[in-house]
């Protein structure tokens, strides 16, 4: 085993662990970088929702040990269908549902399904991806889909302050993550605010063409 020239230790709840210096993520998305480093996070800018599921497989299928969807738009079991429509390796997949108890649907956690008190639930998401990242090693990346559904739930400002504290933790593990982002349901100032956090953007029009900014 190769031992690492860098590394930095942090104490996380109590418990020491090691990081190994930044790793490198594939893009597998027509117009985006080949790589990332660890730490970026990626906004997913769209008009509807029609080709995201794309988007968003391509980016969990490469180059990954684990992932977590954090759903706000679908439910567990959705999402579980789309990861298979589009042959992503679910042995791989966690999934945060936020969504299910505002609907009055039943819930089952599992080992790889988790549920949150409530779709505005912000320390409860924010909590929940802190533990999945400080539980996995390797090369980890989240989903989260959507920003405009937490939004609707908590507000503009709580989203804003909520993706503000998941970037701060894509850092700190070294991991990437990609936020979808609905254009129509909110002004051009809101938007820029959200722009303005992210390292990429990816602009998916509606013809399913792609522009990156990187």
């Amino acid at each position: 085993m190769t031992v690492p020239t860098e590394r930095d230790i942090r104490t996380l709840k109590g418990v020491p662990k090691v990081v190994l210096a930044s790793m490198d993520y594939r893009l597998e998305i027509d117009g985006t970088p080949e790589t990332v480093p660890g730490g970026t996070g990626v906004l997913l800018l769209h008009p509807s929702t029609g080709e995201t599921d794309r988007i968003d497989t391509d980016f969990l299928k490469a180059d990954t040990d684990n992932f977590l969807v954090v759903s706000t738009r679908t439910t567990a079991r959705e999402v579980r269908q789309k990861l298979e429509h589009y042959d992503v390796d679910e042995d791989r997949a966690e999934i945060l549902d936020t969504l299910s108890i505002e609907r009055g649907y039943s819930r089952r956690s599992s080992d790889t399904v988790h549920y949150v008190a409530a779709p505005d639930d912000v320390d409860g998401i924010v909590n929940h991806i802190d533990g999945f990242l400080d539980d996995h090693d390797g090369k980890l990346r989240i989903s989260f889909d959507s920003v405009t559904e937490l939004a609707y739930y908590a507000g503009d400002d709580q989203a804003l302050e909520t993706v503000e504290r998941i970037l701060e933790l894509l850092e700190e593990y070294d991991a990437v993550g990609l936020f979808h982002l609905s254009e129509e349901p909110h002004d051009a100032a809101t938007v820029d605010e959200f722009r303005a956090l992210f390292d990429g953007i990816i602009d998916l029009d509606e013809d399913g063409s792609v522009d990156a900014e990187f």
